[in-house]
């Protein structure tokens, strides 16, 4: 599964993917604020700012999955649900990890909501270790919303040349 740099023509795509990706994973397991605050024009919004950090699995007009970055971190990691169980996940995680190394992060990290087991689970077997819980300022359009969260960081070994 080949990944590339995020178009802007693809903005809307991503969006949809995205709110569709977090409605099903989130929605039910988050406090009903968020939820409200949480709509497909904010994240349309949030790709368009991040969209230099942001990389995509399948053919343009066919995108299958993204993830984005944000310093050392693994700000985003989303599979559309009918490419789930396809490899399109490992690839993105291989992928954001290669962008993190290539960038000089040692170690890297990534916030998943709690109850999130599906996600917690493929991170853990993609070598993620959960340190604890902290608590994230989630970007919203109201502002900060503070929002508890499992950390999970992977020691990233650097490039062989």
């Amino acid at each position: 599964m080949d990944v590339r740099a995020a178009e802007e023509s693809e903005v809307d795509q991503l969006a949809t993917l995205w709110f569709d990706g977090w409605t099903d994973a989130h929605a039910r397991i988050v406090p009903a604020e968020l939820k409200r605050l949480r709509t497909l024009e904010s994240f349309r919004s949030r790709l368009k700012a991040g969209l230099a950090s942001v990389r995509v699995a399948g053919p343009p007009g066919m995108l299958v999955g993204f993830h984005m970055l944000k310093a050392d971190e693994i700000y985003q990691l989303y599979v559309a649900s009918q490419a789930r169980g396809t490899g399109v996940a490992a690839a993105l995680m291989a992928d954001a990890e290669a962008c993190l190394r290539a960038r000089g992060v040692q170690t890297a990290w990534l916030g998943c909501a709690i109850g999130n087991d599906r996600a917690a689970k493929f991170y853990e077997k993609s070598g993620w270790r959960r340190i604890g819980t902290v608590v994230e300022q989630l970007e919203t359009t109201s502002g900060p919303f503070p929002f508890e969260a499992w950390r999970y960081e992977k020691r990233l070994a650097p490039e062989r040349s």
